[in-house]
């Protein structure tokens, strides 16, 4: 897994984060740190949330093989 696809997975956790606290407690914890959900930051952290998704999105579709022989530690020979 690349940086950019770990960052992007972190960002999706904290949106996934604020959706639970949205949808159980209505309570926007970006909005609340940043000034209201039309303030400029928190409207940049909404968008980064989404493109962050987009890009774990192609997660989707990379081979199970292919994910398994990133993870494992290499060996030199």
């Amino acid at each position: 897994m690349s940086t950019i696809q770990r960052i992007a997975l972190v960002l999706t956790i904290i949106g996934a984060i604020n959706w639970g606290l949205i949808g159980f407690f209505q309570f926007d914890l970006v909005a609340a740190i940043f000034g209201g959900q039309s303030s400029a930051l928190s409207r940049i952290i909404y968008g980064l949330v989404g493109i962050a998704g987009l890009i774990n999105l192609g997660l989707l579709f990379v081979p199970s093989e292919q994910q398994e022989r990133e993870v494992e530690p290499r060996t030199t020979r």
